[in-house]
């Protein structure tokens, strides 16, 4: 792509909405843009890690990755949603970093604006990433950077609550037994399942599990198989078995409602590992099932290293060495323990499971997940998952049936 195209397209991309804010997590308030000048030895790193300040790991690392390619790092945090505007800013202006770790569905967004270098280009190896963790990278047939780790969705579930309503989690394997779990709990007068189905991006990430677990694709949003997930949330909050709550949801009051002792069942993802500790009861964790069993596709969350075009095409080694540094198996393994993410590859899952043992389910649901931009959807996927959010809404508030809903969602996206 020359520099002319280039810059053509980046001008129509970021006059489209990245509005929709794609993080499914949330991250604290934004630092300075950190701009860099000329190749004087400092290379810059954005990321969406505001909360790690200088001297924590994740600086230290940064750092000593600097200190193996012989650069000095300037590194600046921001907020996940922000990040994505302000690097698409720098690249109109040329302005880029020289290292980007950015939310996976925002990747090809800036892969089609022309704001990204592909591997194929840069020399990056990804040869031993999971070929569905690499695919959230990926557009147009071209990967363009690697996940430095990944987190998912999987139901905490209480060991308790299910002991005292007689439900052996073993027999939890599709939808109809799922439901009949719910069902045993609310007869014993505890409450089923919570779980986040708010109208923003957060309420497409949990939905997603359900619909795709029923087959469904995100290209037809109205199809059969979409109803049936609709419908099978609608008739949970119908018969009691979810609370009403989940309408203003976020993944975080969810887990409060969970954390609360009454709950039987959440949907959360990896980052509650360490709340669920402190939760005062013994939990247990269960893949999401399909509609007719097996573990259904999570959508993934993590972030990916990738290398932003620059027009000083000299620095594209060093900030390669950077990339492979940080996403090196050791430091894969100590900063997806600090961000409780799942390894992007197999050697070092097992060395994560090995030391904890209770994330061999979260390894499985990964291992099922799937990338929201997946199949190409690209920048399309943010129209998309709005109008699947307000489907979602209109069923569960009663407004629509949740055929019209997704009826409805599938016309808009079209």
């Amino acid at each position: 792509m020359n520099s002319s195209t280039r810059k053509r397209r980046l001008t129509t991309v970021a006059a489209t909405a990245l509005a929709v804010a794609l993080g499914a997590t949330a991250c604290g308030s934004s630092g300075g843009t950190g701009a860099k000048g000329a190749d004087d030895g400092t290379y810059t790193v954005w990321d969406p890690y505001p909360q790690f300040a200088k001297g924590a790991a994740w600086g230290k690392l940064l750092d000593a990755c600097g200190a193996k390619a012989d650069v000095k790092i300037k590194r600046t945090g921001f907020d996940t949603s922000d990040l994505a505007n302000k690097a698409l800013l720098a690249a109109q202006q040329d302005n880029s970093p020289d290292i980007l770790i950015v939310d996976n569905p925002v990747v090809s967004t800036l892969a089609e604006a022309g704001a990204l270098t592909a591997t194929d280009e840069n020399k990056l190896d990804t040869s031993g990433v999971d070929a569905n963790l690499l695919a959230a990278g990926q557009s147009e047939g071209k990967t363009y950077g690697t996940p430095i780790g990944a987190n998912t969705l999987a139901l905490y579930y209480n060991k308790q609550i299910l002991k005292d309503a007689g439900v052996d989690i073993a027999s939890v394997k599709d939808w109809p037994t799922m439901t009949a779990a719910l069902a045993k709990v609310k007869e014993k007068g505890k409450k089923g399942i919570t779980f986040s189905a708010i109208g923003t991006e957060e309420g497409t990430f949990q939905f997603l599990p359900w619909f795709w677990g029923a087959g469904a694709k995100l290209t037809d949003i109205g199809s059969p198989a979409a109803v049936s997930a609709l419908s099978l949330w609608k008739d949970w909050l119908g018969k009691g078995y979810a609370p009403n709550s989940v309408l203003n949801n976020t993944q975080t009051t969810s887990w409060q409602e969970f954390a609360s002792g009454d709950y039987a069942f959440a949907e959360n993802g990896t980052w509650q590992l360490a709340n669920a500790e402190k939760a005062g009861f013994d939990y247990g964790v269960l893949p999401i099932p399909g509609a007719t069993g097996g573990s259904a596709a999570a959508p993934t969350g993590g972030e990916f290293v990738t290398l932003p075009v620059q027009g000083d095409t000299g620095r594209y080694a060093t900030a390669r060495k950077l990339a492979a540094c940080l996403t090196s198996d050791q430091n894969l393994y100590d900063t997806d323990t600090t961000l409780s993410y799942v390894a992007p590859t197999a050697e070092v899952q097992g060395k994560q499971t090995a030391a904890t043992p209770g994330l061999k389910p979260w390894v499985d649901a990964v291992k099922a997940a799937k990338g929201r931009t997946s199949d190409d959807l690209g920048t399309k996927y943010p129209k998309i998952s709005e109008q699947l959010w307000k489907a979602v809404q209109s069923a569960l508030s009663g407004s629509k049936s949740p055929q019209d809903a997704l009826a409805a969602a599938q016309s808009a996206v079209k």
